[in-house]
């Protein structure tokens, strides 16, 4: 499957989503993503990356502080096939970060000399780029526009 035709998948999903309407009204969903639990060589060293370049923050250490929250906005939760081209073959998972600015938000991480490449399509719900992160995990930036923005 070409990358175009992830994408278009991707577009599709997070626009269906949108307009599902679930049969049984009175069944119990989830609110969102609660976190993201991954590997890492390195976890202290690529936290604070994350930290630094994405305002992502860690976990409180203790109760009395607050965790990172994400503003409110659509989230694609989207399986794809072992053999997607969609993102790096040797990587198992791919995260989406919603940012209210791709170019600042680029513009920032290239000064910090992180390499980030704009598609310059823009699609019916928004903008991307993409970048990787210090181990290699790919990280894809959406500004959302139409419906799908704030």
């Amino acid at each position: 499957m070409s990358t175009e035709t992830s994408r278009r998948i991707f577009l599709g999903v997070v626009g269906a989503a949108a307009a599902v309407k679930t049969e049984a009204a009175d069944m119990e969903k989830v609110t969102g993503i609660g976190g993201l639990f991954f590997r890492a060589k390195d976890p202290k060293v690529l936290a604070k990356w994350y930290s630094d370049h994405l305002g992502v923050t860690l976990v409180p250490s203790n109760y009395g502080d607050s965790p990172w929250r994400q503003e409110a906005g659509p989230c694609a939760f989207q399986p794809f096939s072992e053999k997607t081209t969609y993102f790096d073959n040797t990587k198992r998972w791919m995260v989406n970060f919603r940012v209210r600015n791709i170019d600042k938000m680029a513009a920032q991480l290239r000064a910090a000399g992180i390499t980030v490449e704009v598609d310059p399509k823009v699609y019916p719900n928004g903008r991307f780029a993409r970048l990787s992160d210090p181990e290699g995990n790919p990280v894809e930036l959406w500004e959302p526009q139409g419906p799908d923005a704030h």
